[in-house]
């Protein structure tokens, strides 16, 4: 198809519509010449914009059926094209209803009033009646149209030549009206009483009344008044005759905005002495005044209008049978729209200068005996206008109920919408079938209001926003400047589209805000549907360009400048071991980093395949879709990576330091605890587990060790009571203050409390130590219950004595298994003296606390004291965690490391055995890697955690993650 053919009358068919025929006046005699042209000229610059940037979008590859719904879908994602396309398939469904109504109001009050005397409703000066004769022809219509388009297409396109020759003849009759008219003005009678307008139906005629001041009248009014005297005398009434309808432009050049109800008056004879007065209903042969039937604003007038340049798009919709479409759609939707907008904008200027202004708020024509005032300026016979209109409104009915089916199949094939997969059936030459009953269901909607000035503005809304994604879709892709942004329409602009979108947005709460914001939840809903059903179409969006962007952007911007204590959370690193199936060993772990982070912040979860990349690569592949598949089945949110290496411990630290980019890194690393470590003589068993800590500690982040995850709650847990006690042996940083009520956010641990214990020794004072803490807690706006436990240093237990014996038999098999050691390199170890907790980049061979005022440097370079400390803190006195130095070991360090560790798990059972969750300190492990100290290190943290059914072990980064200030 042409340019012409293809493009550009079928536009302009579609945007000369019903409007132009029965609103166009009325909306002029309303807002005056003067606001009803800025009114057309918003709306045709709106188009004008919108077409420009559709242009841009048409002629960067072929557009198949679908329209802006496909433009928009490819240029911003099936979410959004998705919500677009549902709202613009509803307005063209709804302005098949309008056009529908428009047709049967031309017919009803114009062509065959009589009509209605057979109608099922009779009295139509009843507007109640009148409605619901609208109501049944107009379902009787939509039938027969539906039907006809069931049938098939072919005979619809065979039609469109007729209604478009019918759309311009009538158009041609106007103008050829206007110009006879400016030679030879037609006359016509308009009865007054007082200054307002009278109703006239039939053979009816305005009868004279006697008046003294006839001379005065005609002297002040330029045309001639005719007086005689009746028999009826009502001096205060005054009924003239206006025998033309050519008057002065300046009588209509500005607005006369009526509320319901309000007399149709007119301006050239408010000098009337009875202009004010209340004058009785007049005898036979008079009706009453005529009055609005609906309130008249700038905005409604507006909302009512902009249905009537729509049609855009139905050039593009054509894309395939086009001949050259990058041609074609360009010119021909940008000529249809300039031509149609001087139709427009020139018959508002016409349409106020010929017509009286009382004649044209006159919506019915029911001053000059129901005739349709656009039809009584045509020449050479208002049957021109009647029948072209009527044909004209049925043609673009037709096309809406032939297009609208069309979409909705579209949006159905591409399955984004799961519940509409069954409107994407059809027959076998491909028309849709239950599309078009749908279509037909909400037609109907719109037919059962019926009153066209409630439905265009609904239509208005919903082609606005679409006009609105267009623009956007085109800006967006402008601006990101896309390798495969290449359109050969050269004439756009980022700028130009940006002006169409808020122009749009304007139009939309200029017209009616709350249609508007309906609208917008509309939209929004469909968003988030076709988002929470996950969209599996992946057409290179433009809004994947522009995330990328802005990523980068954020990326840039974060490693600008360290992160500020007041906005650390963790950012997880969760390591996982998969088994023998590449799946997860422990999901629970997911489940508890989902509880743990809510969906905010970072977490990136990570498993290591041992042996040889080129080989495993499918294995990796594989197990990274696993562990996609366990975070959303544990609904957690983030980045999954799998890492091949030769060595797993090589892999961990691997993955433990490069995670993350830029500044959007991990600080926290959680990992589970090796169990069975114990029956396994081989140290690689929890030697892992070992340089994961050593690793996470180098690079200063944070460390989480969940033990018995099996018992931890899954996600989909409750816990209706209990609590989450915390151990507090050192000030670590904060972490073990925050982890609480990090956890109380989520549903599974929101009822419970939070318990803080820490310990003292009896030389300590108990009392001001939790005085202290309850101040300190205070300032950190933490609710927790606190308890100073007091311990003291007693006799070596028989239990003591067990449990060093173990560690010796263990040292042994450690011998036994590694016979390149000798004797003393498996023996010796020692502990340092004492010190307070390890500030920032400081390793950590003992970790006790300590009353003195502790140091660290905040993340703005100033020296500040610690916070713990700054409010006299004070923990407990004993040897929680000794080093492992390789230079001195003695047995009797081997007892009192193992009886701080018996006595502290007695009192931690004592007092936490019936808690949700312990959380305790992580001592660190030995330095180097002697196989007798770490199997030691690893008794001491069995010990430490026995008899305890969820413990969560947790050892700082090194700074602090918490802080009293706003």
């Amino acid at each position: 198809m042409s340019t012409i053919m293809g493009v550009y009358l079928p536009c302009v068919q579609n945007i000369l519509g019903v409007i132009l025929f029965v609103r166009l006046t009325w909306i002029v005699g309303l807002a005056g010449i003067m606001e009803s042209f800025f009114i057309v000229l918003l709306c045709c610059v709106t188009t004008l914009l919108t077409s420009i940037s559709m242009s841009a979008i048409a002629t960067n590859g072929v557009v198949p059926a679908g329209g802006s719904y496909f433009m928009i879908s490819r240029a911003l994602g099936p979410e959004f094209g998705g919500a677009v396309g549902i709202l613009f398939y509803l307005g063209t469904t709804f302005a098949s209803s309008m056009y529908i109504l428009g047709a049967v109001e031309i017919l009803l009050n114009y062509i065959a009033p009589i009509m209605t005397l057979f109608g099922p409703f009779t009295g139509p000066e009843n507007r109640a009646a009148l409605l619901n004769n609208f109501r049944v022809y107009g379902t009787c219509f939509l039938v027969l149209m539906s039907t006809l388009v069931f049938v098939g297409v072919k005979y619809v396109n065979k039609f469109a030549s007729l209604f478009l020759a019918c759309v311009v003849i009538s158009i041609l009759s106007i103008y050829a009206g206007v110009i006879e008219s400016a030679f030879g003005p037609k006359t016509t009678e308009l009865c007054f009483i007082g200054n307002r307008l009278l109703k006239l139906s039939g053979d009816m005629r305005c009868e004279k009344f006697y008046n003294t001041t006839c001379g005065w009248f005609n002297m002040i009014l330029s045309f001639y008044i005719a007086c005689k005297v009746s028999r009826l005398v009502l001096p205060s009434v005054m009924v003239i005759i206006l025998k033309t309808i050519h008057q002065n432009v300046l009588d209509n050049s500005f607005a006369h905005y009526l509320r319901v109800g309000a007399p149709i008056t007119t301006d050239r004879l408010k000098d009337n002495p009875a202009a004010d007065v209340q004058p009785p209903e007049l005898g036979t042969g008079y009706r009453t005044w005529l009055v609005a039937d609906v309130s008249s604003s700038f905005t409604i007038l507006l909302a009512i209008f902009f249905p009537s340049v729509t049609g855009i798009m139905a050039g593009s919709n054509r894309s395939g049978d086009l001949a050259d479409a990058q041609r074609s759609i360009p010119k021909g939707t940008i000529g249809a729209v300039l031509t149609t907008a001087f139709i427009y904008l020139s018959s508002v200027v016409f349409f106020g200068t010929v017509v009286d202004g009382a004649l044209l708020r006159d919506k019915f024509g029911d001053s000059i005996g129901n005739e349709l005032i656009v039809s009584i300026i045509a020449w050479p016979s208002k049957w021109v206008v009647l029948i072209g209109a009527f044909l004209s409104t049925v043609g673009a009915g037709l096309q809406s109920l032939t297009g609208a089916p069309r979409l909705l199949q579209a949006i159905a094939k591409d399955n984004i919408i799961p519940f509409l997969k069954v409107f994407g059936r059809g027959k076998l030459n491909g028309d849709p079938t239950w599309a078009l009953l749908l279509t037909c269901f909400i037609s109907l909607i719109g037919i059962i209001i019926a009153d066209l000035d409630v439905v265009a503005p609904i239509i208005t809304m919903f082609f606005l926003m679409c006009y609105m994604f267009v623009n956007l879709a085109c800006a967006l892709q402008t601006l990101l400047n896309t390798p495969n942004w290449r359109p050969r329409f050269k004439f756009y602009h980022w700028t130009l589209s940006f002006v169409g979108m808020v122009m749009c947005i304007t139009l939309m709460f200029i017209s009616s805000w709350y249609y508007a914001l309906v609208a917008l939840v509309i939209a929004a809903g469909i968003y988030k549907y076709i988002e929470y059903c996950g969209a599996e179409k992946e057409w290179g969006d433009g809004l994947r360009g522009l995330q990328l962007t802005t990523a980068r952007y954020a990326l840039l911007r974060l490693e600008s400048r360290p992160p500020h204590t007041k906005n650390w959370r963790p950012q997880l690193l969760v390591l996982l071991k998969v088994d023998e199936n590449l799946q997860p060993k422990h999901p629970q772990m997911l489940s508890f980093a989902q509880q743990l982070k809510a969906g905010k912040g970072l977490t990136i979860v990570s498993s290591v395949l041992q042996g040889n990349y080129l080989d495993s690569y499918p294995e990796a592949q594989a197990a990274e879709q696993e562990l996609k598949k366990a975070m959303e089945a544990n609904k957690v949110k983030g980045f999954q990576q799998v890492l091949v290496s030769q060595d797993v411990s090589q892999g961990l630290s691997s993955i433990i330091q490069t995670s993350g980019l830029g500044g959007l890194r991990h600080n926290t690393v959680m990992f589970g605890w090796p169990h069975g470590w114990r029956q396994n003589p081989d140290p690689k068993n929890y030697k892992v587990f070992l340089d994961a800590i050593r690793a996470s500690s180098a690079c200063h982040n944070a460390i989480l060790v969940p033990k018995n995850i099996s018992n931890f709650p899954s996600r989909n847990d409750k816990l209706e009571q209990g609590t989450i006690d915390v151990w507090w042996v050192v000030h670590d940083g904060g972490l073990l203050m925050l982890l609480p009520f990090l956890l109380r956010q989520n549903k599974v641990w929101k009822n419970c409390k939070t318990r803080i214990f820490t310990v003292a020794q009896l030389e300590d004072n108990s009392i001001q130590m939790k005085k202290d803490l309850a101040v300190f807690l205070y300032h950190l706006r933490i609710d927790a219950e606190i308890e100073v436990i007091e311990m003291q240093d007693s006799d070596i237990s028989a239990k003591v004595h067990v449990k060093v014996g173990n560690v010796v038999q263990r040292s042994r098999s450690v011998r036994f298994y590694s016979p390149n050691k000798t004797a003393s390199e498996t023996d010796q170890y020692t502990t340092e003296s004492p010190r307070v907790a390890p500030t920032d980049g400081e390793d950590t061979d003992s970790l006790v606390s300590s009353s003195s005022p502790e140091h660290h440097v905040d993340t703005n370079g100033k020296e500040v004291r610690s916070q713990a400390a700054a409010f006299h803190v004070k923990t407990f006195q004993i040897v929680y965690c000794v080093g492992f130095n390789p230079h001195f070991c003695s047995q009797s360090t081997n007892v009192r490391r193992m009886h701080t560790a018996v006595k502290l798990n007695e009192v931690i059972v004592n007092k936490s055995h019936a808690a949700q969750l312990v959380i305790l300190n992580l001592p660190g492990p030995p330095k180097g890697s002697n196989e007798s100290r770490e199997a030691n290190y690893m008794e001491f943290l069995e010990v430490l955690t026995e008899g305890l059914d969820r413990v969560l072990m947790v050892r700082g980064g090194g700074r602090e993650v918490i802080t009293i200030y706003s």
